[in-house]
């Protein structure tokens, strides 16, 4: 008989996270075994606890968010499998969060029978990623890693486009990003598309690699 799996879940809305725990408990072999609301409380939690095999980890929180607390799992505790936690399909949320660590990524608004196949799957092979997920990963790296994609290729840009890149990469909307540079949508996506025939992309996850490729920033 499988061993008993160890949870702990940090996310910042309670009601959300004790109805995940209660959840978690009716699953065969599978005990929460805490809860806290960000990655301070949970440094504080793993120092008098049980370590966990699993933390589902919400991405965005007050204070301690779910990147920087999935950089410090994988520095003190790198045996247990962190799992991302979050609302967005934002392929920058899930690319940041896989390179700070974690070893997959579930939407809250997964079935129960996903998130236990996402249990099962990051304790037996280390990682779980769905369909979905798994295209938008597989994307971004094919572009990150091929020798003879435009991403290797620095391109002089303006400084507006810079400006714009920089925030691109950011989970902000295009509309935001409107806002924050003072112009309407219409000249952002003007920017958006001109940026794509320049740097011959087709996505903002292309942006995002070619800026990151070319230090332009750290993610």
């Amino acid at each position: 008989m499988p061993d008993t799996r160890y949870i702990a879940i940090v996310d910042d809305h309670t009601m959300f996270r004790k109805g995940l725990a209660a959840l978690i408990n009716l699953f065969p072999r599978h005990e929460v075994l805490f809860e806290a609301s960000d990655g301070r409380e949970m440094i504080e939690r793993l120092k008098y606890q049980r370590l966990p095999d699993i933390i589902l980890l919400d991405v965005t929180m007050p204070g301690m968010d779910g990147y920087e607390t999935a950089d410090w799992l994988r520095t003190h505790h790198p045996d247990i499998h962190v799992l991302a936690l979050s609302t967005m399909e934002s392929e920058i949320a899930i690319i940041k969060m896989v390179r700070h660590g974690a070893k997959g990524y579930i939407l809250k608004d997964a079935e129960p029978d996903e998130l236990k196949l996402a249990f099962s799957e990051v304790c037996a092979k280390g990682f779980f990623f769905n369909d979905l997920i798994t295209r938008k990963v597989m994307q971004s790296i094919t572009q990150l890693v091929n020798e003879n994609s435009p991403l290797n290729t620095f391109v002089k840009l303006s400084q507006r486009e810079l400006d714009f890149i920089r925030k691109a990469c950011s989970e902000k909307s295009y509309q935001e990003i409107a806002k924050e540079m003072f112009v309407s949508e219409r000249t952002v996506d003007g920017y958006r598309e001109a940026l794509f025939r320049k740097l011959n992309v087709s996505t903002r996850v292309g942006l995002v690699m070619y800026a990151v490729k070319n230090n332009l920033v750290v993610l």
